[in-house]
């Protein structure tokens, strides 16, 4: 079917993105204009064939867009569309939502058996994905994380994915420089670049921190945030034994250096 021709056919696809289908659409559009219409009215108004105007006009009513009286015969009034544009966003917030849930689930039942005999390491790019996955280690923490990470990034972007972390897992932070208070669930040590080096090292071979990060959960995960100003930032991301081990090694002697020089 057409729709009446001093209707939009963009108005139409854009409220079938919000969920409806053209019927919908078109008795919606129809009934904004006429006040307590009858289904009959409806059909003629709309041009929606009159045994399909009930059923849409009861899923209307259930997405919160039609109103219904309850006299004979029933008569429809449109919700206003302002409030009929938010209850359609509400619904499919409410539908993200749900399926990011089921998904977050079937994602967190994976079995490392599903992998094969492969361990592989991941290229995430973007911030927003990199926040994502660090939100997911830290979720996961059972035992213990632990970080090497600028200040600046510290500050912006990872206390806040610590927040949810369980009080039994113990965090310890190393990072170039910290003023005032600390939080008192973690550990945080003062380590500024180059503080490592031992004495034989070369000057101004320390580490460079920019906006960089190396994080550990519980000695399955791994990850490593690089970036620098202007650039996109991207990571490597692992549960291989390889890059495990890997940072594993490097948090060790990095930590055992700022115990010995008592920072």
């Amino acid at each position: 079917m057409t729709a009446p021709r001093d209707i939009p056919n963009d108005l139409i696809e854009s409220l079938k993105s919000l969920g409806l289908t053209r019927y919908e659409a078109l008795v919606y559009i129809g009934l904004l204009r006429a006040t307590g219409a009858t289904a009959t009215e409806i059909h003629e108004t709309s041009g929606v064939p009159r045994a399909s105007v009930y059923p849409v006009l009861d899923r209307l009513v259930q997405k919160e867009l039609v109103s219904v009286s309850h006299t004979t015969p029933k008569r429809f009034d449109a919700v206003p569309p302002g409030q009929g544009i938010e209850n359609l966003m509400r619904r499919i917030e409410d539908d993200a939502e749900s399926a990011r849930s089921a998904l977050e689930r079937l994602y967190r039942e994976k079995r490392p058996e599903a992998r094969g005999n492969q361990e592989p390491i991941w290229t995430i790019y973007g911030e927003e994905n990199i926040r994502a996955r660090l939100s997911d280690m830290f979720l996961g923490a059972e035992r213990r994380v632990e970080m090497l990470v600028a200040r600046d990034l510290l500050v912006e972007h990872v206390l806040a994915l610590l927040g949810p972390v369980p009080e039994s897992v113990q965090v310890d932070i190393i990072t170039d420089t910290w003023e005032g208070e600390q939080p008192s669930r973690f550990r945080i040590h003062a380590h500024p670049p180059g503080a490592h080096q031992k004495p034989h090292t070369s000057p101004g071979k320390g580490l460079r921190y920019e906006s960089s990060g190396i994080f550990l959960v519980d000695d399955v995960r791994a990850l490593v945030w690089m970036g620098s100003s202007g650039e996109q930032p991207s990571a490597l991301y692992s549960e291989s034994t390889g890059l495990v081990q890997f940072v594993r090694r490097y948090l060790t002697s990095i930590m055992e250096w700022v115990g010995a020089t008592g920072q």
